[in-house]
């Protein structure tokens, strides 16, 4: 478990100790006890609530952060006024760092999907850690290459699909990679899945209506059950 040490209910932060910290096996597991000491010293956790927005396309960086808990949005701002969805980040991945070493401003925007939490540590502190220490370096710039890799990757596999195909994807996304259930509460709105995988909202209501009709899945709200995964498989990898 993650133990927290002190909350300022003013800001909605939180000093932690980080000894035990999930994340320390994924990218801080290179430093010694005295650098996690140091490290706590320089970060802080921050709850937000769904629909709040972390950081905004255009914020100066200050900050390296990583998300503990929850499900957040990376998305950008487009020429007719909506808005373009990056990717959906789960725990443990990093919420803003594709560009903290190459830009001064954010170029897009992080919001809480669900309610999460947000360790936030000072930027100079990790570009000293990135001198200091080689083998922190290339573990964190590792972790944030594979993730850029995935987004690139997801991104050129829905270029390659139709609107079934995409659909299909999105919804496999959230049940293998999101929640590992085939019973889920979608997280994003049908507007915003159609903002994630290029399409109109109409064409996205009417494919979960045609996968309803066919048995593929049932709807109940904002919960959906994958009733036959294996033929959304094929959908999806025909489409």
């Amino acid at each position: 478990m993650y133990f927290c040490t002190k909350v300022n209910l003013m800001t909605d932060k939180s000093t932690c100790i980080c000894e035990n910290c999930e994340f320390r096996n994924v990218v801080f597991s290179y430093l010694d006890e005295s650098a996690i000491r140091e490290l706590c010293d320089n970060k802080y956790e921050r709850s937000f609530s769904r629909g709040e927005m972390i950081h905004r396309e255009g914020d100066k960086i200050t900050d390296f952060k990583y998300l503990k808990s929850g499900l957040v949005k990376l998305y950008r701002s487009n020429s007719s006024g909506g808005d373009q969805i990056i990717t959906i980040t789960r725990p443990f991945e990093f919420v803003s760092n594709m560009s903290i070493f190459s830009e001064e401003h954010y170029i897009y925007s992080v919001s809480a999907v669900e309610d999460s939490v947000v360790c936030i540590v000072k930027l100079d502190y990790i570009r000293n850690l990135f001198l200091k220490n080689g083998s922190f370096a290339m573990g964190l710039l590792t972790r944030i290459s594979k993730i850029n890799d995935n987004i690139i990757k997801q991104t050129l596999d829905l270029r390659q699909k139709n609107l079934i195909g995409r659909v299909a994807f999105v919804l496999l996304y959230f049940t293998k990679e999101i929640y590992n259930t085939r019973v889920f509460d979608l997280p994003i709105l049908r507007k915003e899945i159609a903002e994630y995988i290029g399409m109109s909202t109409a064409n996205v209501i009417r494919t979960l209506s045609d996968f309803k009709r066919d048995g593929i899945i049932k709807v109940f709200g904002k919960t959906i059950e994958i009733v036959d995964i294996a033929k959304l498989e094929i959908l999806s990898k025909r489409g």
